[in-house]
């Protein structure tokens, strides 16, 4: 099954993933998905009035207990209406080919509907 690239984090009594429940940490990217070269990645937060607090991280053995973590943003806040850009290609780079290797991941800072972001991979 391939990578899926484009993720909507929305709320409808939970929080949802790409329409599927899920909780305040998203899984991006799994580990061994095989997504290479990353050139962008875009967080738009799409709530009308709020802001949105946002971390994106790669974690390898997510499941693991042990697993190694590194921030690319950390709580970064995007106010409504606006989009952040990453595209710095070296800083998204990560092995992200085998099952060892690291995933994408993003926290929201609310799961009560009031932060809902789309992310756009590219």
């Amino acid at each position: 099954m391939p990578a899926v690239k484009r993720h909507s984090i929305t709320y409808n009594s939970g929080l949802f993933h790409n329409g599927v429940a899920t909780g305040v940490d998203i899984d991006l990217l799994n580990p061994g998905d095989g997504v290479s070269g990353i050139s962008s990645i875009v967080i738009a937060n799409t709530h009308d009035t709020s802001d949105a607090t946002i971390s994106l991280f790669l974690q390898n053995s997510p499941d693991s207990g042990t697993a190694k973590t590194f921030f690319i943003i950390k709580n970064v806040v995007i106010p409504n209406g606006v989009s952040l850009l990453l595209d710095d290609s070296s800083m998204l780079s990560f092995n992200n080919n085998s099952s060892t290797g690291f995933g994408l991941f993003a926290t929201i800072g609310a799961s009560d509907g009031t932060q809902l972001v789309d992310i756009l991979i590219n």
